[in-house]
């Protein structure tokens, strides 16, 4: 599976097996998990996350990863919204520390 990501003016593909999302669904259950409890939202705490919340916090990190190129935690990130957001092929990531300005296509 290809997700497309755009931050500014820049863009990449970033291409996410199947086979992988399966294997890492135990590891997205316990990310769900911890995300039941609540977290931090820009400036606000949110404490019932829908499912575009939780993945706009995966592409936050998302977004960490590829500008400390950590390749692992960029392909889990990516995977996490895959798994979560049937049939996303985009993700324009906001780049100015606004997760909730983060967009799905």
């Amino acid at each position: 599976m290809q997700l497309n990501l755009i931050i500014d003016d820049w863009s990449m593909d970033l291409e996410v097996t199947e086979e992988y999302i399966q294997a890492m669904s135990d590891s997205f259950i316990i990310m769900d998990k911890d995300m039941d409890e609540g977290w931090q939202i820009g400036q606000k705490w949110v404490s019932n996350l829908n499912r575009i919340q939780r993945c706009q916090l995966a592409a936050s990190k998302l977004l960490a990863a590829l500008e400390t190129n950590n390749e692992k935690l960029a392909l889990m990130m990516g995977g996490y919204i895959l798994s979560r957001m049937n049939g996303v092929k985009q993700v324009i990531i906001d780049n100015n520390g606004e997760p909730e300005e983060t967009h799905f296509n």
